[in-house]
């Protein structure tokens, strides 16, 4: 094999390692500072419903997964636990509990996005005025930009969302 092809495919390999090496820990260099913990648990007591996360989803793998507990308040969601970082990571309210890619693909249209998770020690996000989390069940964590489920968790039985 001629030298040139083999240092060709080497740079190739090399090129192609990092930009995925690149990928995964940009977000862990870009990401917020979570809160404190104090921070999150103060949450705790307000909290309308709580669920959840856990790494052994069906959805869920080596490099796409979540665990912990997440608060539902009515203006605010808390997770306290880790998620695996990743690039472009949503959190959705969801009419019901999902724990696959698939699943979450059919009823994603019947979900609404309440905004962009960016911390993965815990986070607090606000809730947009015109969402109410009594009219959906579930929390869903989905990577927009390599259309990925992350994790989920149940907060209230389906049958009494109101949605």
């Amino acid at each position: 094999m001629p030298r040139w092809l083999i240092l060709a495919c080497t740079h190739f390999v090399v090129g192609i390692t990092g930009f995925a090496a690149g990928i995964y820990t940009l977000p862990i260099l870009t990401a917020p500072a979570s809160p404190t913990e104090a921070a999150l648990r103060s949450s705790t007591p307000e909290a309308l419903y709580s669920g959840k996360l856990s790494r052994d989803l069906a959805g869920s793998d080596l490099l796409h997964w979540g665990e912990g507990e997440v608060q539902i308040l009515p203006h605010r969601i808390a997770h306290i636990g880790r998620l695996s970082p990743g690039p472009d990571y949503k959190l959705y309210l969801a009419p019901h509990f999902v724990e696959t890619e698939e699943a979450f693909l059919a009823i994603k249209a019947a979900s609404v996005r309440v905004g962009d998770v960016r911390a993965f020690n815990g986070f607090i996000m606000e809730v947009p005025a015109d969402i109410d989390v009594r009219d959906y069940s579930a929390v869903v964590i989905w990577c927009e930009a390599f259309d990925q489920f992350i994790s989920s968790a149940a907060y209230q039985p389906p049958r009494q969302a109101r949605k």
